[in-house]
């Protein structure tokens, strides 16, 4: 399946070795290695992961699901995403791999597969685990719970913890329906240092990714959309607003110099409203998962 899919949020196949009884396969080196070990198996004295850096990461993972579920013929279910199989090149770039139990999807009028039930405990869907029926919506799902894991610095299962703290989702559960106790999910290892609207949002995508009715989640590349504007930092500090397009030290004559400003200015026109475009995704992704824990309360 590998050697028939390329993006760059999936690890590249470079050859295989079938030797008597070795199976191999050689991926692309990764020098960081996966999400876990900088997220979840952290050594003493080592840097947490920035905010930025994890919604990177979430929209890295994101779009690597999103070439599977939409761009690949026929689409393609991960089945097992999860924090250990998101690896990390040295920019922290984030690219899928081991697809071992990955699937074909449903095509023509069919609207799911059926299999039989693997994965891992604590990233698979409910329906998934309940009735073998597998759908694009089963890896939204599992990104959910990966979501949910950059945002509380928590493992999906754990196994250390008592009663209902073992599992994440089952912890996270109320609060994700109280936008007052949002705060309560932020790994304390980011020390608050993020900005809350966006913290919000990104809660507010995992628990739509989360929800027990497939239907209701969101499509992968609706979740892109939303964590693309999520994972910017602030205009300043992306060179939107603030950079000069012209060296006051230029001999170029003024004439020459116009219709530069005016690209350079539709081009931040351009860029601005992308990002807006993207805010709008997020904030409606935000109000859905906000007027739909309403409607359960009631």
């Amino acid at each position: 399946m590998l050697s028939l899919l390329h993006h760059s949020n999936l690890v590249n196949l470079i050859g295989y070795c079938a030797d008597g009884d070795q199976r191999l396969l050689v991926y692309e080196y990764m020098p960081l290695g996966s999400l876990e070990d900088h997220l979840l198996d952290l050594s003493p004295g080592q840097s947490p992961l920035d905010w930025y850096t994890r919604m990177k990461i979430a929209l890295d993972a994101a779009k690597g699901l999103e070439y599977l579920h939409d761009k690949a013929n026929p689409p393609v279910i991960y089945r097992d995403l999860k924090s250990s199989n998101i690896l990390l090149d040295k920019e922290y770039n984030a690219k899928l791999s081991d697809f071992g139990l990955a699937k074909l999807g449903p095509v023509g009028d069919n609207t799911h597969v059926s299999s039989r039930v693997m994965g891992t405990y604590g990233y698979c869907a409910p329906e998934y685990q309940r009735t073998g029926q597998l759908t694009v919506k089963s890896d939204v799902y599992s990104f959910g719970v990966v979501l949910l894991e950059l945002i509380t610095g928590k493992r999906a299962v754990d196994i250390t913890k008592d009663g209902h703290e073992q599992n994440l989702v089952t912890w996270a559960e109320p609060i994700l329906k109280d936008t007052s106790r949002y705060i309560e999910l932020a790994d304390p290892l980011l020390e608050d240092d993020f900005p809350k609207k966006n913290f919000n949002q990104a809660v507010a995508v995992a628990a739509m990714c989360l929800q027990d009715d497939a239907a209701v989640r969101p499509l992968i590349s609706d979740v892109v959309t939303a964590l693309s504007f999520l994972g910017q930092e602030p205009y300043n500090n992306i060179g939107l607003i603030g950079s000069s397009p012209i060296n006051n030290n230029t001999t170029t004559s003024h004439k020459s110099q116009v219709p530069i400003v005016e690209n350079h200015k539709e081009k931040e026109e351009e860029e601005i409203s992308v990002v807006e475009r993207q805010r709008a995704v997020a904030e409606a992704i935000e109000w859905g998962s906000n007027s739909r824990n309403t409607m359960q309360d009631h």
